[in-house]
């Protein structure tokens, strides 16, 4: 009797220890992916505060191509005023993204504008912050995708089920990097 119950203990207490780690571990990966898009938010605030200061250079040289320039800047406080889920700010983001591209080819008929150190400074940052903007959502989906893993999987998903963890809880953020064309060299 007395080794029955002593193999019922050690049996609960593997127990207890295995819902308690899976539980911190599904814990760590929730915070993991704030932090993560915490970072991906302040990429793209360094994003929105670049864009203004591209526009208002192109306008001295575009001064008709007043539209594209409007509708850069009006997608830009749209994103940044759009702080719902990863899937909707990666809707708005799309749209700026396409915009951006635009911008960037409008300079092309412009070579003055193409030219201006200030204009390239400003271009070449942009061109960094999507690198990180890229860099940190890798690193966010990737939690994301742990996370996926850790509450579909069994004995996991039992344990995120009963401690609330639904496994579509936490959404993956896609959106195209801002492009732009390859520096062609000619003699």
């Amino acid at each position: 009797m007395i080794p029955t119950i002593i193999v019922l203990v050690v049996l609960l207490g593997f127990l207890l220890m295995y819902l308690i780690m899976t539980y911190n571990g599904l814990v760590a990966i929730r915070n993991h992916i704030r932090d993560a898009w915490a970072n991906i938010d302040t990429e793209l605030k360094r994003r929105y505060d670049l864009i203004p200061n591209l526009v208002e250079t192109a306008k001295g040289y575009a001064k008709h191509e007043s539209e594209t320039l409007e509708k850069v800047i009006a997608l830009r406080n749209q994103c940044k005023a759009n702080t719902g889920s990863p899937a909707a700010q990666a809707t708005t983001e799309k749209l700026l993204v396409s915009s951006l591209n635009g911008l960037f080819a409008l300079a092309e008929n412009y070579p003055d504008l193409k030219a201006n150190t200030n204009f390239q400074q400003l271009q070449e940052e942009l061109v960094n912050t999507e690198d990180r903007i890229q860099s940190a959502r890798r690193f966010y989906n990737g939690n994301v995708r742990d996370y996926r893993n850790k509450t579909q999987s069994f004995p996991s998903n039992i344990v995120a089920g009963m401690f609330g963890f639904p496994p579509e809880a936490e959404e993956f953020f896609e959106v195209d990097p801002v492009e732009r064309e390859a520096v062609q060299v000619k003699f």
